[in-house]
């Protein structure tokens, strides 16, 4: 058994054991809160020094990190200093195409699991992207932060409670950011509801869905390497919202959580786990390993309702198995109206019509027109020639480089980067507990009463 195998079977068996024992054995978050202790300066509103370049190191150039490549050789003040996969194939295809651009070649570390650290050693590091198994994404932000480095992960950015709390605490006492790269936050449609919110569209904002819902049961076929290798073990053994955040991301921005409002308690429920094991017997022989599977835990629908501090209320969906077409739902609701997503609709009192229906299709071009975010309307062709899921991954790091470069606060914090991960063990814990309201940590220690939401940045 090589490396990475031992080390992927060892957490699915920590994993395993810590689910046996949930209900008896779990840390409350509130628990978890009182653990904390206090905290050592809030990273909200943090403006580290600006880079004249952003010297880049990248750990993970799989299907999504390879992406991160491409993208970020394109943005102007940009160094590719340094690349880590433990799969020398992915690794050298990366490492080729960064000299194909005529770029000076990287450094490759790829001598097992853990050389990203000797990579971290470097001194000529200033950024960390990561985008490997969701196991490693919070070890590798803590030892990226405190080698001095600025952290920045793929979604979730944390598996535990624990683990977000973590991650608060590391990027406070190191002063370096920690931004989970909710690359949903930058699509055109999300910042323009985003921009209807501030200019008070809908009023008082009341209640917001998020979802994603995705039909990935072809990630299976990929057996020995991929997402599918490792992502399929998750399916088989947790029970809850494994990646809430693509949905909740979005709708938490506009509703200011962490910026005058935070998350308060969650309770979630799930559906029977039928899909994967269907797929399964469909596809491969008796034999082959994901049919030898005895139980698959997750349910193919986990929904997740959390209530807000000031008492608003949100529904958060997670389906990745069900022959349903693709939705975040991405819903906004307010005491003057509405927008849904997928298909975009809106309804807002003096605005449309009437309430009763849905402005939609031809007829909502006017509103898209008139509140489109000053962001997309800058770089939104830039963003879609840039590519990744319409545009949305490249404005999401061309905004990454931009703050950077120019002193400015990232749109995401380290709270954010918790408090949307924490959505997913704690639906674990609620399922495990029959839908037992769970405690949400205030991550910010008090701080999200004095911060103001994230404005609309031009």
């Amino acid at each position: 058994m090589n490396e990475s195998n031992k080390n992927r079977r060892d957490f699915f068996q920590a994993v395993g054991q810590a689910g046996a024992g949930l209900a008896a054995a779990a840390v409350s978050s509130r628990d978890a809160r009182a653990a904390a202790g206090p905290q050592e300066g809030s990273m909200a509103g943090f403006r580290a020094s600006a880079l004249p370049v952003v010297r880049a190191a990248f750990i993970g150039v799989g299907a999504r990190g390879s992406g991160h490549v491409r993208q970020m050789m394109t943005l102007q003040g940009v160094e590719i200093v340094a690349i880590c996969d433990n799969h020398p194939p992915s690794l050298q295809r990366s490492v080729a195409n960064v000299v194909k651009s005529g770029r000076k070649e990287p450094a490759a570390f790829g001598n097992g699991d853990t050389d990203y650290k000797r990579m971290l050693e470097r001194k000529d590091i200033d950024i960390v992207i990561i985008a490997t198994p969701w196991e490693w994404h919070a070890t590798m932000c803590v030892d990226a932060m405190e080698s001095g480095k600025h952290a920045f992960t793929e979604v979730p950015a944390a598996l535990s409670v624990e683990e977000c709390w973590k991650l608060v605490k590391v990027s406070e006492k190191t002063r370096k950011y920690c931004m989970m790269m909710e690359n949903c936050c930058y699509g055109q449609e999300e910042l323009m509801c985003l921009n209807m919110c501030r200019q008070g569209v809908f009023g008082d904002l009341l209640h917001a869905e998020g979802s994603y819902i995705h039909d990935l049961r072809s990630q299976m076929q990929e057996v020995e390497h991929g997402t599918g290798s490792w992502r399929t073990l998750h399916y088989a053994r947790r029970n809850g919202n494994l990646y809430p955040t693509h949905g909740l991301g979005p709708v938490a921005q506009y509703l200011g959580i962490n910026r005058g409002d935070r998350f308060d308690y969650l309770s979630a429920v799930a559906s029977p786990a039928l899909g994967r094991p269907l797929y399964a017997k469909k596809k491969y022989p008796p034999d082959h390993k994901w049919n030898k599977i005895s139980v698959w835990n997750c349910g193919d629908m986990v929904t997740t309702l959390i209530k807000t501090a000031k008492g608003r209320s949100l529904m958060v969906q997670w389906d990745e198995t069900s022959p349903r077409p693709y939705s975040r739902l991405n819903l906004i609701q307010g005491t003057k109206g509405t927008f849904a997503g997928y298909p975009p609709r809106l309804a807002v009192e003096e605005l449309t019509p009437n309430t009763h229906a849905w402005v939609s299709g031809e007829q909502l071009k006017p509103f898209q027109e008139k509140y489109e975010h000053p962001l997309w309307k800058k770089m939104g062709e830039l963003a879609q020639s840039g590519g990744g899921h319409g545009g949305m991954d490249w404005l999401m790091l061309w905004r990454m480089v931009y703050c950077l470069r120019n002193g400015e606060p990232l749109d995401q914090d380290v709270y954010d980067a918790a408090a949307w991960s924490a959505v997913g063990p704690l639906s674990e814990q609620s399922i495990a507990r029959r839908s037992t309201s769970m405690d949400i940590p205030d991550f910010t220690g008090g701080m999200w009463k004095n911060v103001k939401p994230l404005g609309i940045v031009t």
